[in-house]
């Protein structure tokens, strides 16, 4: 007898191939049939007129701590995703040298100031019982409701061999040994292989930059040539030049760690502006590299915009502009009075439009802003307003209007920048890029940057933008593209596809509807932190291997999901 059979759906299965009428049975986990079935079954459902995929995979989050509040990985799970790869940019919560307690602390505080985490969650969520990376992979074992990979993170290492000279310092021999046998020893327990950052952004939290960023090439590779040595593994890599242009030294050094481990090494996230068209094929200029290595580099790219809110009055990428940070880590009056000063604005305005600032030039259009939400009497009724328009009305440019209109409710404004990449031309050459062997949709960074944005819904609203709006894909390649095509860069075993014998990892949608609902503020992390979540619109269930997750967008308690173990959950992917 088969668990469940869903009958009449529209099977569009992943591979891209066009969607047929059938019915779908599972039993034990698995798919046991494809076609008109007769067997019977414990439940079954009508799902004439909805279509039916295999389960969404999101090859870039940040759920590693998440996860253990959280086990159903909201709102990601929701939007159809059932599976997760996380441990990303370097960033992991494992392992932890047991001779050192205070490494933890290191950590929470790093992850709540790099990857925009609140810290009261960190430290109330988490248990923080593990030292090994597979002590940490044994803690969330049968107890979440997502499929999740995790790649061990190169600061980790670091920081566990090196201790405080992490951050600095170089490895002697001997340290550098030892950082290749525990990250050996993280993918014998399961990570799927290494992830580093050299990105000038990543900072810790004492405001020093993050440890594998003082990493030089020979360490890089030596632990690029461990990954190599295990099945089913894979690199992921980010590096000042991933937001905006590679130089031709770190073209050279992704081409270099991939060919040396002979393994696919995917970058987060490649930024498509048809205003400035030279930038796809300088970042792709690393995947032709690496291909003439021997090596894959794999570029990671979001299919819809996902704004990023901004505040004057807690760290953000305004702080991150030459010469804006030490203005907005002032205590807050004495920030409010800087910012008041008409010298001060007008330095902060010519450094944010200097070609020092570079692809943070774009977030000095301050009348482009849009004011999300407000705190005093005199901001009421200017939520959802441009800068712009508020700005005429008042007399004043842009910058001091929206300063004005901050320093009212204390710096807590919400402000959200208006894409400057929202053109015809913009989604034209994405449709264009989109088709390079060597891009993959993803990098949702699910789970990080909690109260600033909110890229976990991806995959619904550009589902619904392929069915009803820009119609830039047809269904089922958008549903390969979300589906099979990351399930074939990580080597996932038997996922990624309706088809029988696979993991039945499903999602039952109406394209009549499909899509996201816009971001809100809630207060639901441990300590009530906020974070931005986005309700999924005609979604009607998510299962994750065989067993209901989701239904009509409400989470259904069970956690069938399972954490996925390089070799054994995973395969060699080849580099050629």
């Amino acid at each position: 007898m088969l668990d469940h059979v869903i009958r009449g759906a529209t099977v569009v299965d992943g591979t891209g191939a066009p969607g047929y009428s059938a019915d779908v049975g599972i039993r034990d986990g698995r798919i046991s049939a494809v076609g008109r079935i007769t067997e019977a079954a414990r439940g079954s459902e009508d799902a004439t007129g909805l279509v039916l995929a295999p389960g969404f995979v999101d090859p870039h989050t940040h759920y590693d701590a998440q996860l253990f509040w959280d086990p159903y990985a909201t709102p990601s799970l929701n939007h159809g995703v059932t599976t997760v790869a996380a441990g990303n940019c370097g960033f992991t919560l494992a392992p932890l040298n047991p001779a050192r307690p205070a490494d933890a602390d290191y950590t929470r505080r790093m992850m709540s100031k790099v990857e925009g985490m609140s810290l009261v969650a960190l430290e109330e969520g988490a248990p923080w019982n593990w030292h090994g990376f597979g002590e940490y992979l044994d803690a969330l074992e049968g107890r979440i409701a997502v499929n999740a990979g995790f790649m061990a993170g190169h600061c980790a290492l670091r920081r566990h061999v090196m201790g405080p000279d992490a951050v600095g310092g170089q490895p002697t021999p001997e340290q550098l040994d030892a950082m290749v046998r525990l990250l050996h020893e993280a993918m014998d327990a399961g990570a799927w292989g290494l992830s580093t950052t050299q990105s000038s952004t990543h900072s810790d939290g004492d405001g020093a930059p993050v440890a594998s960023r003082h990493a030089r090439p020979a360490e890089l590779l030596a632990l690029s040539r461990a990954v190599g040595e295990h099945e089913g593994t894979q690199i992921e890599a980010i590096v000042a030049g991933c937001l905006d242009r590679f130089s031709d030294a770190e073209i050279d050094l992704l081409a270099e760690m991939s060919a040396a481990a002979g393994r696919p090494l995917n970058w987060n996230v490649l930024t498509i502006d048809a205003a400035v068209p030279e930038r796809v094929p300088r970042q792709l200029l690393a995947s032709e590299r690496a291909r003439k290595a021997g090596g894959r580099v794999v570029a990671l790219t979001m299919p819809i915009l996902t704004p990023m809110n901004m505040s004057l009055g807690t760290f953000c990428a305004l702080n991150l502009i030459p010469g804006w940070g030490p203005v907005l880590s002032l205590p807050v009056p004495e920030r409010i009075a800087r910012l008041r000063d008409p010298q001060v604005r007008a330095e902060l305005l010519r450094r944010a439009d200097s070609r020092e600032a570079g692809v943070f030039r774009r977030l000095a259009d301050f009348g482009r802003y849009v004011i999300g939400d407000t705190y005093s009497p005199r901001n009421e009724g200017l939520t959802g307003r441009v800068v712009r328009d508020i700005a005429a009305e008042r007399g004043q440019d842009p910058f001091t209007c929206l300063v004005e209109i901050c320093a009212d409710d204390d710096l807590r404004t919400v402000l959200w920048p208006m894409p400057t990449d929202n053109d015809p031309d913009s989604w034209a050459l994405r449709a264009e890029t989109w088709r390079h062997q060597d891009v993959l949709l993803g990098g949702s960074d699910a789970g990080a940057h909690l109260d600033r944005m909110c890229g976990a819904p991806y995959t619904t609203r550009f589902l619904g933008d392929c069915l009803r709006g820009r119609r830039l894909v047809p269904l089922e390649r958008a549903v390969k593209m979300l589906t099979d095509d990351p399930a074939q860069l990580f080597g996932l075993r038997e996922r990624g596809r309706v088809r029988e014998g696979f993991h039945a990892d499903l999602v039952l949608f109406d394209p009549e509807r499909v899509d996201a609902g816009h971001a809100a503020l809630v207060h639901d992390l441990p300590g009530e932190s906020p974070r931005l979540d986005s309700r999924a619109i005609g979604v009607n269930a998510v299962w994750v291997n065989g067993v209901e997750a989701i239904r009509d967008d409400v989470v259904t308690g069970a956690v069938p999901g399972r954490v996925l173990r390089s070799g054994r959950d995973t395969r060699t992917v080849s580099t050629t």
